[in-house]
């Protein structure tokens, strides 16, 4: 027997299926209906209790080729039913099995549907995990608990180098929580990636005009801001923000994606907010207002940009959300920048490549 309780005082009854412990954090949900792999392995959800509110979860078994990171950053998974006997010839484990191997409390049989409409009605809270029934002391704890330094614990703590195949473009990756799609995507179009944060914090007394690499003379010709977890106005990203002012007065063209996206709103003076329960899916979708067309996006957030906040002498919208009017893009005016909030994937992949003309022109 195991207990998810909320800070409302809801508790639900429910099984262990992956490591057998206590958890804590915010319980969020997401909508897909496939691609667990992918969304289990998202740093995004750093410190979050993440539901499935597909019913049946785990019938591909555990793809490592479709992980986003190596690792689950999420703080407990609940799902419905999971499948224990996975059918999929690039299994390579059950779902159970894999929570159990990373300790990863994993949480199944209790009412999910109930549990989302409190979470729609409510908006997101914190939640807890328990083996024991949670006391009044328990449930009043939940509502101090704070996910604390969400990027510094999954961003990159040493450089990495990303090798392209045919590469064409360096560019410095800014990881703030950095997916391998996002990273496959630039690579594969000849863009080769470091991501060493350290070194874009020293590329702030970089001359301007060149933005190289410390002692290397290697020219960066973008930036990339990746997606990542938390409250973009964290304290802990206010040196994130004012190595990007850096970067903007360097004149590099940059692309930024999610909490990127966020990031790079608030070195330009723009303001962010917490949304009632946030994008958390692969069914989003958004209208770019260049020329009308709706797009059917993957998004992982819980912030957003405050649309009031835009300077129109600054940036233009560039994609908003159909459902909820949401910022989910915006496209800077007197440099070489823009951004968006969901993922650059299938159809939307073309923004990569709106990025990667703004390199190849600023040579």
């Amino acid at each position: 027997m195991a207990y998810l309780y909320l800070e409302n005082g809801v508790v639900f009854e429910g099984e262990f299926f992956g490591a057998e412990g206590s958890a804590a954090g915010e319980v969020v949900f997401s909508t897909n209906m496939t691609g667990y792999n992918e969304t289990l392995t998202d740093k995004s959800f750093y410190g979050q209790i993440l539901l499935q509110t597909f019913p049946l979860t785990g019938g591909c078994g555990v793809i490592p080729e479709d992980f986003e990171s190596d690792s689950p950053s999420v703080a407990a998974y609940i799902v419905k039913n999971p499948c224990d006997k996975p059918s999929n010839f690039r299994s390579e484990g059950s779902l159970g099995g894999f929570l159990k191997s990373r300790g990863v409390v994993g949480l199944c049989g209790i009412d999910t549907r109930a549990l989302v409409e409190t979470l729609r009605e409510n908006g997101t809270m914190n939640g807890g995990i328990s083996a024991v029934k949670p006391t009044r002391n328990d449930i009043e704890k939940l509502k101090h608990h704070r996910i604390e330094n969400a990027v510094s614990s999954v961003a990159v703590k040493e450089t990495v180098t990303y090798n392209a195949e045919t590469p064409e473009y360096n560019a410095a990756l800014m990881d703030l929580g950095a997916n391998n799609s996002l990273i496959r995507a630039l690579t594969a179009r000849g863009v080769q990636l470091t991501a060493d944060n350290e070194l874009l914090s020293k590329l702030r007394k970089s001359p301007a005009p060149s933005f190289e690499k410390e002692g290397g003379g290697t020219r960066f010709d973008g930036v990339v801001l990746s997606g990542g977890p938390g409250d973009p106005a964290a304290s802990e990203n206010a040196g994130i923000i004012e190595t990007l002012k850096a970067v903007i007065a360097a004149g590099i063209p940059i692309f930024a994606v999610g909490l990127g996206h966020q990031l790079l709103a608030l070195a330009h003076g723009f303001g962010t907010y917490k949304m009632k329960l946030g994008h958390r899916g692969s069914n989003i979708p958004v209208k770019d207002l260049t020329d009308g067309r709706v797009y059917i996006t993957r998004e992982n957030h819980g912030y957003a940009v405050s649309r009031d906040s835009v300077d129109p002498d600054t940036a233009s919208e560039w994609f908003v959300n159909i459902n909820d009017k949401t910022c989910e893009g915006l496209i800077y005016k007197n440099i070489s920048a823009f951004s968006v909030q969901f993922y650059p994937v299938g159809d939307t992949a073309f923004v990569i490549d709106r990025f990667i003309s703004a390199m190849g022109g600023g040579r």
